[in-house]
């Protein structure tokens, strides 16, 4: 179907090629740049990145160094869930007005640290440097080195002010920060099968669901970066034999610094959907050269399968032939999706990633059928037109993307910041499968313009 719309929707010369479509041949898909002028970018800031990466560490104050607004973007709106402390659902700032900016805001940030490490006894405290403190050249380094000494915590500066940069530089901005708490711990008690979880969130408790698939495995969790995360844990991660680097964008550069300066390989995986939640556990055994630990995986595994594949045949028989866009931030977010769909008989007409690189716009390319276009750091216009091209069922993405599907009739999942239900795991595939089958089979969808005419045109059953 080539819509009408879509065809009066432009897309505009530069961004050409950063558009590619799988089985088609072309040069490599352009990214790792700075999003285009005017093109009203679905890309966050640095100061975005570092607050996703960070945010979750529970039992931390975190301190937003700059105006009010960028306080704004806290807990509730990436919604990370604790097992303990709730600190970090506070948010906290200096709130910098007209004469702080002409004098400088130093003074104001101490006496705020000062008030709130008296009042909430934190573990550690992050303070963000905001877009407005670069251009002033407040010395936050200074102040967080005189609060430090004298409450003796760490206090920790940020530098994640927004024009540094996308949310990737944010993402690099927080490994910083998070790896001058590494290595100041006591790891005496950490078993010889030890991980570390980097990279997931614990949005709706996927955290959880991972660390119980690995304590039943015998496997100790040390420390989850960052979701649910606690500063004593991160403080002794370096004592783990193995890091899992669930998000590639945020952690990578961390899981590098490990394996550089404390010997601790990685391996790069998804939690997200059968085949990658099954070769993530495979993955650990494998490394551990356990034969039994192999058997217990398998075990694990069948068990896990054989609870949900009677409910996922059926909504596969549902959903067969329909098919999804998907624009997500990270890239192994997006093959796992494409992977995911493909279990409940979807096809994927349209993927995008706000920090994807090249290697992982080939992979893209590689694993989609022929036809399926790719993109990077698209914008609301560009994905609305390619949403009517491709005619698409369902639209899975995060909260910037949800008007755009609904104003264009289509269903949406979201599967970024403020779902409700944990879509990692094997219990999480289920959720995943049933929140599609929903979305896409409502019958609302019928009665939105784009789909009433087909309704209205097409043979009546019975119909002579």
């Amino acid at each position: 179907m080539n819509s009408p719309a879509a065809a009066s929707i432009s897309i505009l010369p530069d961004r050409r090629d950063s558009i590619a479509r799988a089985g088609e041949a072309g040069n490599a898909v352009a990214c790792d740049r700075g999003s285009l002028a005017g093109s009203v970018t679905q890309r966050a800031c640095a100061f975005c990145g570092s607050r996703v990466v960070l945010y979750p560490i529970a039992d931390a104050l975190h301190l937003v160094h700059g105006p009010i607004g960028c306080a704004a973007y806290t807990w509730d709106i990436r919604g990370a869930q604790s097992s303990g402390p709730q600190l970090f659902r506070n948010s906290f700032s200096t709130d910098l007005q007209e004469m702080d900016v002409i004098y400088g805001g130093e003074k104001k940030l101490g006496r705020a640290l000062r008030e709130l490490i008296r009042r909430h006894q934190p573990k550690a405290a992050f303070v963000y440097s905001t877009c407005i403190v670069g251009l002033i050249g407040d010395d936050v380094s200074a102040v967080c080195r005189e609060l430090s000494a004298e409450f003796s915590i760490p206090v920790i500066p940020v530098a994640s002010e927004g024009f540094k940069g996308t949310k990737k530089d944010g993402y690099q901005a927080a490994c910083d920060a998070a790896y001058r708490l590494v290595g100041t711990g006591d790891t005496r008690d950490i078993s010889d099968r030890s991980i570390n979880l980097l990279g997931d969130f614990n949005i709706a408790g996927e955290s959880w669901i991972i660390r119980g698939y690995f304590e039943r495995l015998g496997i100790q969790v040390v420390a989850t970066l960052t979701g649910d995360g606690r500063v004593d844990d991160i403080r002794r991660c370096h004592g783990a034999k193995l890091n899992l680097v669930q998000c590639s964008g945020s952690m990578t550069s961390l899981a590098k610094r490990l394996e550089r300066d404390h010997g601790i390989p990685f391996q790069r995986v998804s939690f997200f959907g059968i085949e990658d939640m099954s070769a993530a556990l495979y993955g650990v055994a494998t490394f551990f050269e356990d034969p039994l630990l192999r058997e217990k995986t398998s075990e694990l595994v069948r068990e896990e399968i054989e609870r949900l594949m009677p409910e996922l045949r059926e909504i596969r028989t549902a959903l067969e032939g329909k098919k999804a866009a998907v624009y997500v931030g990270g890239a192994f977010k997006a093959f796992s999706l494409v992977r995911a769909l493909r279990t409940i008989g979807m096809r994927t007409a349209i993927v995008g990633t706000q920090t994807g690189d090249r290697d992982d716009y080939d992979q893209l390319r590689a694993m989609c059928e022929p036809g399926t276009l790719i993109v990077d750091d698209s914008n609301p216009l560009e994905l609305a037109k390619f949403c009517l091209e491709q005619d698409v069922d369902l639209f899975i993405g995060g909260v910037k993307e949800r008007p755009i599907a609904y104003k264009l009739g289509i269903g949406f999942c979201d599967h970024n910041h403020e779902r409700k239900e944990a879509l990692a795991g094997y219990v999480g595939m289920l959720n995943f499968a049933r929140e599609v089958y929903a979305s896409v089979m409502s019958p609302v969808w019928n009665y939105t313009p784009r789909r009433a005419l087909r309704l209205r045109t097409a043979p009546r059953e019975n119909e002579e």
